[in-house]
């Protein structure tokens, strides 16, 4: 986005809504390195989504807290990437499946043991901006898929080695712990921030225009400290790191590092999270989480 947006510019503030409570765990990030909480990055330190001249700039959509665990669990479900399952559209699942289609054994054993709910975002290929989303749900016996939602990321595609600028969304597992947004709470569970902070505006990388990208988001936790508002900017990696990543609504342009959705499914996104089923988000493109 032409404006940097992931991050509006503003300073950390006391969360409204439930209580803020900490990260289901930390989750593996593909470089191996130790993922802390680290909280969103406001948009006028980092270049977010977007590229261009907004209201601020967010290095990485991801700047505030993620934790990455560093040690896969050994317990971890199965799963796999939805890869080209159902429509653009989305189609439910008929039944469950002992793993999720499209994740290699490397990419399950991120996934913490307790995870039973899993966002997978699978990119075209290693330098495409278009992807795919669906939430699947750990059932007792199998994982069920929910309907496959269009999505975009970064607009380089990804990587297994985020750098804040890079224009890369990073390659990984991450705990999803916080959500806010410029609308009121849509009744989501998870802890959530209603701030005129998220307020945004300019233009992005194809000239579309950003404001209302952060109507709904959701932190995904990727150098940021969980239990935060999205909008806090703690980096525990340090800021060269970048930090801001965001689940948040697309605004039809890729993004400077987060990953968007059609406002609609961001909201059905927000409802169906659950922090009881510790979830989190599994995001690359097809050849790497097929490793």
């Amino acid at each position: 986005m032409a404006s940097s947006i992931d991050c509006p510019d503003r300073a950390p503030r006391a969360v409204s809504g439930a209580a803020r409570r900490p990260s289901a765990g930390p989750v593996r990030l593909r470089t191996g390195v130790w993922l802390r909480a680290v909280v969103l990055v406001v948009l006028a330190v980092l270049t977010g989504c977007g590229a261009g001249s907004g209201t601020g700039a967010r290095d990485d959509p991801a700047a505030t807290g993620s934790t990455a665990r560093e040690h896969p669990s050994a317990t971890a479900p199965a799963a796999g990437a939805p890869g080209a399952a159902g429509t653009a559209q989305g189609r439910p699942a008929t039944e469950a499946t002992a793993v999720i289609p499209g994740l290699g054994p490397r990419t399950r054993a991120w996934i913490p043991g307790d995870a039973r709910q899993v966002v997978v975002v699978t990119g075209r290929d290693r330098n495409a901006n278009h992807s795919v989303a669906v939430l699947y749900r750990h059932t007792g016996t199998g994982w069920e898929a929910g309907p496959v939602w269009p999505a975009r990321n970064a607009l380089r595609g990804w990587t297994d080695d985020h750098w804040a600028g890079d224009l890369r969304s990073p390659i990984g597992v991450y705990s999803l712990s916080d959500a806010g947004g410029l609308l009121p709470d849509p009744g989501t569970r998870l802890p959530y921030d209603r701030s005129d902070g998220f307020a945004v505006s300019g233009t992005g990388f194809e000239g579309e225009p950003l404001e209302g990208s952060f109507d709904y988001v959701v932190a995904i936790d990727y150098n940021r400290e969980p239990g935060t508002s999205p909008l806090d900017l703690t980096r525990p990696l340090g800021a060269d790191r970048g930090g801001g990543i965001w689940l948040h609504v697309d605004h039809d342009g890729p993004t400077q590092g987060c990953v968007s959705l059609t406002k609609q499914h961001m909201r059905d996104l927000l409802l169906a999270l659950d922090p009881a089923l510790h979830p989190v988000v599994v995001m690359g493109d097809a050849a790497s989480l097929r490793e």
